[in-house]
């Protein structure tokens, strides 16, 4: 006869792991997705959420891939890293406007750019390493960070600073776990642009202290003013090995549904990011990939009518919310995006409501000018919004006049 004492019942394990229960959604997303939700049910919401060109892709871009579709090589896996013929366009791409030769072995193709971020931190980052993050920045780099075991640290600089830190900032939030720092230059949200200086003395500064740097180049070419967003490893050459870069057609080329990006990076950070591919989603769709080979290597005509359509729209609405009492918006230097400070609108009573955080002043902005923009808690500190200006002229102008009249 069994006398022992009943054992009880195990406690049930999570259903989720705790890694991926941790992630937050898409900010960014769930507002546009909002937004969307609001127009099907017949509100006339104007969106400045998705970062996404309301322009329909280059036709020379269209034909590549319709001719793609009818070719049976295309119909069958191929390389996990590539076409090799798109792996060349990407290294004379990066030769070109980065100003770094590599070798077409360097470049992995992949499922946009946000698998090729997620690859560059899964390829370098253990648990316990300290990923040095300016802010503000894009909502998906600490959720990933965090994915791969990382933790994030946040380095703040405000509209005062336009939004660009220094090393001085940079060095002060380094620790003996630093491996990794994040530099995306034109920014995602603020459009923000580094100087050829600052970006020189912040590369110095990596490479002093044998720190990895991940660049986000996704909007390299989309540049106002004059500027150019030198790239950190033509600017500091001697980078190059501890350097990767992240960059696609979805912004440049109005390709966001395409899903088309890469990573040049060192060949041991090459080949480690490759075999994770392989396991996680193997070849991009080469109907894809031959349409990127003819965006990268054909006319550029319709790219630049695109840059120059932005620049109208960028003038227009840092204009136009410069007008509103209580709100600092700085001219972005790149990018689709203005950033303005929304301190000045907070703790004032609106139509009947008092927000006391960007949150809520961007809840306050859809109910009652059905407005979409973002808040500045999706990209780091409260008292700020985005607001996209990729859309058409007449909707943006519409959008910013209902938002004047709102803070009236």
């Amino acid at each position: 006869m069994d006398t022992s004492s009943p054992q009880a019942p195990a406690a049930p394990l999570p259903r989720i792991s705790r890694r991926i229960a941790a992630i937050a959604e898409s900010a960014t997303l769930k507002v546009d997705s909002k937004a969307k939700a609001l127009q099907a049910a017949g509100r006339p919401v104007i969106s400045f959420a998705a970062g996404e060109p309301d322009f329909p892709t280059p036709p020379n871009i269209v034909e590549a891939a319709s001719a793609a579709v009818l070719d049976p090589r295309n119909h069958r896996y191929t390389a996990a890293a590539g076409l090799p013929e798109l792996r060349e366009a990407i290294a004379e791409k990066t030769r070109r406007d980065s100003g770094l030769t590599v070798p077409a072995s360097q470049v992995i193709v992949t499922n946009g750019g946000k698998q090729a971020v997620y690859e560059a931190f899964a390829a370098i980052v253990d648990d316990g390493d300290e990923v040095l993050m300016p802010a503000p920045y894009w909502t998906t780099y600490p959720e990933v960070v965090r994915l791969a075991g990382g933790i994030p640290v946040e380095v703040f600089a405000g509209a005062d600073q336009d939004y660009r830190v220094t090393v001085e900032q940079l060095e002060a939030a380094r620790t003996p776990r630093t491996k990794v720092l994040l530099f995306v230059s034109p920014s995602n949200p603020t459009g923000s642009v580094y100087t050829p200086d600052e970006t020189r003395a912040i590369g110095e500064w990596a490479l002093e202290h044998g720190i990895w740097v991940v660049a986000d180049e996704i909007y390299q070419n989309l540049v106002y003013d004059g500027a150019r967003a030198i790239s950190i490893v033509e600017a500091v050459p001697a980078l190059a090995d501890t350097t990767i870069l992240v960059n696609g057609v979805a912004k440049t080329y109005a390709m966001t549904g395409w899903r088309l990006g890469w990573m040049v990076a060192p060949a041991d950070v090459t080949k480690a990011a490759s075999n994770l591919q392989s396991h996680l989603s193997s070849n991009v769709s080469n109907i894809s990939q031959r349409a990127a080979i003819a965006a990268l290597t054909g006319p550029q005509d319709t790219v630049e009518e695109m840059r120059l359509a932005f620049d109208r729209r960028r003038t227009t609405i840092v204009r136009e919310l410069s007008k509103i009492d209580g709100l600092v918006c700085p001219t972005p230097e790149g990018a689709f995006y203005v950033y303005p400070d929304v301190t000045g609108l907070l703790n004032r009573e609106w139509g009947g409501v008092t927000p006391t955080t960007s949150l809520e002043l961007a809840d306050l902005i859809l109910e009652q000018a059905e407005v979409a923009v973002v808040p500045g808690e999706a990209f780091g500190p409260s008292g700020y919004v985005r607001l996209s200006y990729a859309l058409g002229d007449d909707a943006l102008l519409e959008g910013v006049q209902r938002l004047q009249r709102l803070f009236a």
